[in-house]
């Protein structure tokens, strides 16, 4: 790391800075930093920032990342200031956040800062951010378009729900929630919306993913969606969101599955409170017949309101002892609360082949240990799975053959006829 005396002088060596009260309170920050950049990085406090910055030296910087936390957030002005001269002279901003509230958040990335990371640092989080804002800064320098591409008309895969919000439905909740990385909880969830959404030619079912992975959520990616710069204002003021906003902030896939994406920037999940869930969650259901969410793995305040509202939550997980002791944990959190854990329905991804004797036998033993039934176990859908994801599509589209696509389509087929049985019987 450079000290600041030595940041001007070395300066056609410095690519970037942190900023911040006191860089020691950032310690992760500083692990990272040095990871990431080696020596090429310096470090400079508020006021020091605030003079660097009106120096023709600080236009050769790439980056800042300025580090907050709960004692800044009396005085945000200074960060302000920070953050709009680095944005004026085209120096991307990083902002390291912790324990800072939601609306001292929101205020700074109304700012125009690029990235947001949360503290302490996830794994490989600086370095995604890092390549986003160098990805940004790119695409500003990159010639521009031909005006008349420009004037192109948006694609109609990627519009605004077209249907006016009525509020004349009652729509089944459906989370999904990965008991460890990588179980497919996201691709099960865009494929389920899919299958339930084109499950009859005529007359189907209304359907919405709502991606309630702030941080990580990848159903945009899966869908190949952009990601609407409004899910953020529809975050930071759910307590008075209606409908029409709400329906405007969403995308539609194919125009048939309706999508919530996670917001573009990095927000921390208690941006939303209990309550802002429950409003957002009312709102879709009463729009849609079908409200799939692809929750985060992380156990957050929210978390029960979405379980208690949910007719069924889809837990996915694999054969291993990661998933086995998720799950063994939050059954005893939920039983501990003494909150609807018989809603579970624990989906086994990669399942064993039915001639693969002695691992059908560890499904069956797993299951017993944890006293649960594994009543959905999804094939190993291979290779076809990752390229339908990579480009943007679902298995429908890409490998209707497919032996995981199969089984989620009969599962949307059973829970479809199990939803008309129930209206029937409304009436």
């Amino acid at each position: 790391m450079s000290s600041v005396a030595n940041l001007q002088p070395e300066a056609a060596t410095i690519l970037a800075c942190t900023v911040s009260r006191d860089v020691q309170n950032f310690d992760l920050l500083i692990d990272d930093m040095e990871i990431e950049l080696g020596d090429a990085w310096g470090d400079l406090g508020f006021s020091e920032a605030a003079q660097f910055l009106d120096q023709p030296e600080a236009t050769a910087l790439e980056f800042i990342c300025v580090a907050v936390d709960a004692v800044d957030e009396a005085n945000l002005g200074p960060v302000a200031d920070i953050i709009r001269s680095a944005k004026a002279r085209g120096i991307g901003v990083i902002l390291i956040a912790d324990k800072v509230s939601p609306v001292g958040l929101h205020q700074l990335l109304r700012l125009g800062a690029d990235d947001f990371v949360p503290y302490p640092l996830p794994e490989g989080a600086l370095r995604d951010a890092i390549d986003h804002v160098r990805q940004a800064r790119a695409a500003a320098s990159a010639p521009a378009a031909n005006p008349v591409e420009d004037e192109a008309q948006p694609d109609p895969d990627h519009i605004a729900p077209s249907f006016k919000a009525r509020g004349d439905r009652d729509g089944v909740i459906l989370p999904v929630h990965g008991m460890a990385g990588g179980t497919g909880a996201s691709t099960f969830a865009a494929n389920l919306a899919w299958e339930l959404a084109t499950i009859v030619k005529t007359d189907a079912p209304r359907v919405c993913i709502l991606d309630f992975d702030f941080q990580y959520g990848s159903i945009a990616t899966c869908l190949d969606l952009p990601r609407n710069e409004m899910v953020f204002e529809i975050l930071s003021e759910a307590a008075t969101v209606d409908s029409d906003s709400f329906l405007q902030a969403m995308m539609t896939y194919k125009d048939k599955v309706h999508v919530l994406t996670a917001p573009a920037d990095m927000l921390p999940l208690d941006i939303v409170t209990a309550d802002d869930i429950a409003r957002l969650l009312e709102i879709a259901q009463t729009n849609f017949d079908f409200v799939i969410i692809d929750m985060p793995k992380t156990i957050v305040a929210w978390t029960e309101t979405v379980l208690t509202r949910a007719h069924l939550y889809f837990a996915t997980m694999e054969l291993d002892i990661r998933s086995a002791r998720n799950v063994m944990r939050l059954n005893r959190a939920l039983k501990a609360e003494a909150l609807p854990y018989e809603k579970l329905r624990y989906v086994l991804n990669r399942a064993p082949k039915f001639t693969d004797l002695a691992a059908k036998g560890r499904v069956k033993k797993m299951a017993e240990s944890l006293e649960i039934k594994l009543e959905l176990q999804l094939p190993d859908g291979g290779t076809q799975v990752t390229m339908a994801n990579d480009h943007g599509q679902t298995l429908a589209e890409t490998a209707p053959k497919n032996p995981m696509r199969k089984e989620i389509q009969k599962l949307a087929k059973t829970l479809y006829d199990l939803n008309r049985a129930a209206e029937a019987g409304k009436k």
